[in-house]
């Protein structure tokens, strides 16, 4: 089972694909330039302040309408020597919004510092949203874990088990009743926030299944585009096994199971596999029932009331 926790970084190309960033200067080593920070950083302070402590030199660096505006009413000389300053930082790169006319003196000091200098028409604002959204869905530490990720009624299922238990099969059945794959195999899940993770699948195995006895199947191919989903959140977890003989397998589900990803609680449930159990449809229960669990109802529960209710009554001689 694939289980390593890693913290990701991207080439600065990524990101300049990524946001369609057009490219004013490029340093021979840009190509060689990381980002692990999914923040960003606007230098005003240190434009007019002077004030450098504190100044994280692993951010890009954002310059929007008020510092392009400070910029324009200092002298020459003193463009050069501010953004000198700040480019001699060794900082990943600068980004020029709203598509800014670039002032010489920037691009003389980014010449000189040999720091990437890009440009957005995007606003300020807009652009730095973007950025930290998406930036933080690509850099989130993350995991990879050998299973079946599926959309079902809107729930992202990761279905996990042992190695032929019949989890690949059960998710064509699943994309044969409307639902969608998100990823089978290899799911790679981020921690995006303190409460989500969000999963995909390796981009070269995306939209692929192998069955076993066939082979490899492509299933936007063979069931169209409506089949698959790039992305999906993990909000249930269910385990599948071979069931054991004797083993006391959750009735009722009055008991709350969670598995632990990443640091987060996810709930789960366990099904036992044996022949003529049609694990499609249980998968469908499942996330039907979460989806009722989290808006308030519990089925378990509501029995559980009535029965009392009815012993409490039986105990008073109520018919």
């Amino acid at each position: 089972m694939m289980n390593s926790n890693r913290k990701e970084k991207v080439l600065l190309e990524r990101v300049i694909s990524e946001f369609n960033l057009e490219v004013v200067y490029a340093p021979e080593n840009m190509g060689e330039v990381w980002i692990d920070c999914a923040d960003v950083h606007r230098p005003g302070i240190q434009f007019a302040a002077d004030y450098y402590d504190y100044f994280d030199k692993d951010r890009i660096q954002v310059l929007g309408k008020a510092e392009m505006f400070y910029l324009m009413e200092k002298t020459s000389e003193e463009k050069v020597q501010i953004l000198k300053k700040m480019c001699g930082l060794h900082i990943p790169a600068i980004i020029v919004t709203r598509k800014a006319e670039i002032p010489p003196e920037l691009m003389e000091a980014v010449k000189e510092c040999k720091t990437p200098l890009l440009r957005t028409e995007e606003s300020t604002s807009q652009f730095i949203a973007s950025y930290i959204s998406n930036m933080n869905v690509i850099l989130a530490p993350f995991i990879t874990r050998h299973g079946v990720l599926m959309e079902v009624y809107g729930e992202g299922v990761l279905i996990l088990g042992e190695s032929g238990v019949g989890k690949s099969e059960t998710a064509v059945e699943l994309v044969k009743r409307g639902h969608r794959l998100v990823a089978d195999d290899a799911v790679e899940i981020r921690k995006v926030s303190s409460k989500t993770l969000v999963a995909s699948s390796p981009e070269i195995i995306r939209h692929f299944i192998e069955i076993r006895g066939i082979g490899i199947i492509d299933v936007k191919k063979i069931f169209g585009m409506g089949a698959v989903k790039d992305m999906e959140n993990v909000n249930l977890v269910v385990n599948l096994e071979l069931w054991q003989q004797g083993k006391n397998y959750e009735r009722l589900g009055i008991d709350k199971n969670y598995t632990n990803i990443l640091g987060i609680d996810i709930p789960s449930v366990t099904i036992p596999v044996r022949p003529g159990r049609n694990l499609a449809i249980i998968i469908e229960i499942a996330a039907m029932n979460y989806r009722q669990q989290q808006m308030g109802y519990n089925a378990a529960e509501e029995l559980n009331e009535r029965i009392a209710k009815q012993i409490n009554m039986d105990a008073k001689g109520i018919i």
